[in-house]
């Protein structure tokens, strides 16, 4: 009763609290990143299912972030040069393998002949699994919820309200992302990308092989 009494006394601070992570959370999920990156790779050489799966394997890394910014971890991570430079070399070998094996897949007549060869398709396991850690293993990830739980939200915010903000952030990535791999992987859009998706793919590839050599150089600002 003591939690609903003051959860209701202070709606308005929460709701503007809520407000202001909802925009700039979106702000953060929508620019170009490394989620960016695989969801559109995955939005034009996989199935809508695929890059669905990718999407939620991104929104299930959001909670990871979440989780350890309101257990006070991500204070420790963001103060340890031992442990950050050791998830920060983590995530940019990642991104430079998946980047390297987008840059390197082998070229097919036609959309439609990549897509048919099971070796381009990625089970809903694989597909989690490249969403969850290229957002899981962003070291910018860190510091971006480090500052979210420590500037925007009060730390005397109850648990149970930083869950809700955190549930609500993992929801609104599944979202988006969600969106814009299904669009990517509309026949339409397809097809207008069917004659040169192989260079696409390796476009997005480098990408990916750049934003790993960023986040392996990032450093703790």
């Amino acid at each position: 009763l003591l939690l609903v009494h003051k959860l209701s006394d202070n709606y308005n601070l929460y709701m503007n609290t809520f407000l202001t992570i909802a925009i700039i959370h979106f702000l953060a999920v929508a620019s170009p990143g490394p989620d960016f990156a695989i969801v559109v790779k995955n939005g034009i050489t996989q199935s809508r299912s695929s890059v669905l799966w990718t999407a939620f394997g991104v929104s299930l890394g959001i909670l990871i972030h979440v989780g350890y910014s309101i257990l006070g971890i991500g204070f420790i991570i963001a103060q340890s040069i031992v442990l950050f430079t050791i998830i920060k070399l983590i995530g940019a070998g990642y991104l430079l393998f998946i980047g390297w094996h987008s840059l390197t897949a082998k070229k097919g007549t036609t959309l439609a002949d990549a897509f048919s060869d099971s070796e381009n398709k990625c089970s809903a396991w694989q597909s989690i699994r490249q969403g969850f850690l290229c957002n899981a293993l962003n070291p910018k990830a860190t510091l971006f919820f480090l500052a979210l739980f420590t500037q925007v939200i009060e730390p005397s915010t109850p648990l149970l309200v930083q869950l809700g903000f955190g549930i609500y952030m993992s929801f609104q990535t599944f979202v988006w992302f969600a969106f814009l791999g299904s669009a990517l992987s509309l026949p339409i859009i397809r097809k207008q990308i069917s004659t040169f998706h192989h260079w696409v793919e390796r476009v997005m590839g480098a990408v990916l092989i750049t934003l790993g050599i960023r986040v392996a150089l990032a450093v703790r600002e």
